[in-house]
């Protein structure tokens, strides 16, 4: 069975969501893409490659249970697979042997 890739977006979803912890939800991945990259992410964007990701296998989610005063509505909490880990480990493997010997190029 071929390996699967991951799509550039996808890839920095997953690292955001390992770098905010066991369970983050949509709101501060979408900030944490904006801070890292220094540009500006669509919420939409990250929903939906939320989604393809959890259909994958790359991520699990929950449903918070809702905010007893009322008000807050219930958010989704994404976590991990460790099928997520091991692509993220293949990618970065696969980007430091094509980066081999050519940042004398860059110089």
């Amino acid at each position: 069975m071929a390996r699967e890739s991951l799509g550039e977006f996808e890839h920095q979803v997953l690292l955001s969501i390992l770098r905010l912890g066991r369970e983050s939800y949509s709101v501060p991945i979408v900030l944490e893409l904006e801070a890292r990259t220094g540009r500006e992410v669509a919420p939409a964007a990250v929903y939906i490659a939320l989604r393809r990701l959890e259909k994958k296998g790359h991520l699990v989610s929950r449903l918070s249970q809702p905010s007893a005063q009322g008000g807050a509505r219930p958010r989704r909490y994404f976590q991990l697979q460790p099928s997520a880990i091991e692509c993220l480990k293949g990618s970065r493997q696969a980007f430091l042997k094509l980066w081999e010997g050519i940042e004398p190029q860059l110089d």
